[in-house]
C-alpha cells in the first residue's frame, strides 16, 4: 500500500523518556566507583550498552571488575525503569497512527532483555510491535549494524525498506551502517547530521507520510 515497508524504533530516549534514568544510575555508581560524571563520559554513556559504559567506568576509575559494574548498571536501571519511565511526546500518537494504517513496527533496543521487557510490560503495554530487540539477542548491539540488519530480516525486509528511529549518534550510526534511512529525534546529545538521516525537534512532529517521504528518498 505504500514504499514504507516498516519502521524499527529504538527505545530509550526515542519512544520513552528513560536516557536521563540511565545516566542518574551510571553517575550513581560512578561516584560509588570514586568518578563524578560529567559532559566528557556523555559519548561513552548516553546511547550505549551497558557494556560498554560499563568499561568506561573502569577506564576512568582503575580497579573495578567491569562485569560486576555491568550487573550493578544493570539492576539499578532497571529499578528506575520499573518505577515508572514517561512516554515521549508523540510516540503513542504515531504508533497508533502506524497500526491503523498497516504498518509494522519493530523494537530495536541497545538496552537489555531485562529493561527492555520491562519497558515494553509497562509504559508500551498493549504496543503491538512485531517483535522486540535487545543487547543480548545479537552478537554486536549498536553502534554496530547488526540490530538493524537482523530486524528488517526477521521482517522480511531489506534494511532500505525500512526507516529506523533514533535519538543518539550511536544508534544512528548503527541504523546507517545497517542501510537503513534514519529519523533522529534528538534527546541528550547532540547527532551529526549525515546524507541518510533527517531530523526532526519532536515525535509529535513525525507522522506515517512522513516517514513513507524518507523511504522514497532513501530508495
Amino acid at each position: 500500500m505504500s514504499g514504507l515497508a516498516a519502521v524499527l524504533f529504538d527505545m530509550d530516549g526515542t519512544l520513552v523518556d528513560t536516557e536521563v534514568l540511565w545516566w542518574e544510575t551510571t553517575g550513581e555508581v560512578a561516584d560509588r566507583l570514586g568518578h563524578r560524571i560529567g559532559p566528557a563520559d556523555a559519548p561513552e554513556v548516553v546511547g550505549r550498552a551497558v557494556a560498554d559504559t560499563a568499561a568506561h567506568l573502569v577506564r576512568v576509575t582503575g580497579g573495578a571488575d567491569a562485569g560486576a559494574v555491568a550487573d550493578e548498571l544493570t539492576q539499578g536501571f532497571f529499578r528506575r525503569v520499573a518505577a515508572g519511565a514517561p512516554v515521549r511526546p508523540g510516540a503513542q500518537r504515531l504508533l497508533t497512527a502506524l497500526e491503523a494504517q498497516g504498518v509494522p513496527f519493530a523494537l530495536v533496543s541497545a538496552s537489555p532483555r531485562v529493561v527492555v521487557d520491562q519497558v515494553v510490560g509497562g509504559a508500551l503495554a498493549h504496543v503491538p510491535f512485531a517483535f522486540t530487540l535487545s543487547a543480548d539477542d545479537t552478537a554486536r548491539t549498536k553502534p554496530h549494524p547488526d540490530p538493524y540488519r537482523v530486524a528488517a530480516g526477521r521482517l522480511g525486509f531489506e534494511p532500505g525498506e525500512c526507516v529506523a528511529v533514533e535519538d543518539s549518534p550511536d544508534g544512528a550510526a548503527s541504523a546507517e551502517a545497517a542501510g537503513c534511512p534514519v529519523l533522529v529525534v534528538p534527546s541528550l546529545l547532540e547527532v551529526p547530521g549525515s546524507a541518510a538521516r533527517t531530523f526532526a525537534a519532536s515525535l509529535e512532529e513525525v507522522t506515517p507520510r512522513l516517514l513513507r517521504g524518507l523511504r522514497r528518498t532513501a530508495g
